[in-house]
């Protein structure tokens, strides 16, 4: 077998919803692009970066559950998020940016659904 062969072109998580409507809307609004929802399962990207949503909760496995997006401009993210009502218009958790020491900035935002995200620049 070749090192082409084994090429790998995406790894996704799935994710879970409590309510699965309220959830697509939710990823639609913070600016990712639902491509594909059918038979409980929605197809999410933004970029390069993507994961599909199940409609399936599991309280544990959705508060014990952690994302990471890496962007080039976390203070955009934020303060687009922020014009949006974000937290208002969902009922969720989103922090302020911060300054870590793993040489990072980011933020938590917690989902409908209650993943927690971290969204996060190198520095």
């Amino acid at each position: 077998m070749n090192q082409t062969s084994l090429k790998v072109v995406e790894i996704k998580t799935f994710l879970p919803a409590k309510n699965f409507e309220i959830s697509k809307q939710f990823y639609e609004e913070i600016g990712f692009t639902k491509r594909s929802d059918s038979d409980g399962v929605a197809y999410f990207c933004v970029d390069n970066s993507s994961f599909l949503l199940q409609d399936f909760y599991n309280q544990e496995l959705a508060e014990n559950l952690m994302m990471h997006l890496l962007v080039e401009d976390v203070r955009a993210w934020y303060k687009n998020l922020k014009s949006k009502n974000i937290e208002e218009k969902f009922q969720v958790k989103l922090t302020e940016p911060e300054e870590r020491p793993w040489r990072m900035i980011d933020f938590v935002l917690i989902d409908p659904s209650g993943v927690l995200w971290r969204i996060g620049q190198n520095i």
